[in-house]
């Protein structure tokens, strides 16, 4: 095991693969070769990680995640409890699908945070800074800052990047506690300081 990060003796890691400076895989914790994992990332208990997966960098995978084929996940995004990726839209277990053409690809921008036990329907991207709660369904694409909820999972508001709810008053929001302001124009929000 190299000296710049930690794997737990009960973890496996299969090789090739790439792993950050700083990274912490713990106990049960299964990487597959090919897969690249950034720096200071913290993958818990019993997550697994497949081939040709990419895990930005400070990255918090939280214990009973899978991370399957056709993720791609950037820098800063925490992945809650037992969230669930797929990345297959119709399964059939007595027809295979091809991993090229059978796998959806799912994007999860810089920042977003996914609840415990949400479920990220494949095919979907999550925009930065994106908060989806806690037992939620993503079944299409998740704009930039917003705070979706339920199943399917909606807009019902939007989030700083601090991860404080932002309040819109004609268009404009600051944050309460780093005091970064916000726009809202025709239903996309965007940081302007």
């Amino acid at each position: 095991m190299p000296d710049d990060y930690f794997v737990h003796p009960t973890a496996i890691v299969d090789q090739p693969c790439s792993i950050g400076k700083g990274t912490k895989i713990w106990h049960f914790t299964h990487v597959c070769a090919g897969a690249v994992i950034g720096e200071r990332c913290v993958l818990g208990q019993n997550v697994f990680v497949a081939s040709h997966v990419a895990i930005g960098n400070n990255c918090k995978i939280q214990n009973n995640v899978a991370v399957y084929e056709k993720v791609t996940i950037e820098d800063d995004v925490f992945c809650g409890p037992s969230m669930v990726f797929t990345n297959v839209m119709n399964p059939r277990s007595a027809f295979p699908r091809d991993r090229e053409t059978g796998f959806l690809a799912t994007l999860v921008k810089r920042g977003a945070s996914i609840g415990a036990n949400a479920t990220i329907v494949c095919g979907t991207t999550i925009g930065e800074y994106a908060f989806i709660g806690a037992g939620s369904v993503v079944t299409r694409d998740i704009p930039a800052y917003a705070l979706v909820f339920g199943n399917p999972a909606k807009v019902k508001g939007w989030m700083c990047e601090c991860g404080e709810r932002l309040e819109f008053v004609e268009g404009r929001s600051r944050c309460v506690k780093q005091g970064s302001e916000y726009v809202l124009e025709s239903g996309v929000v965007r940081r302007v300081k």
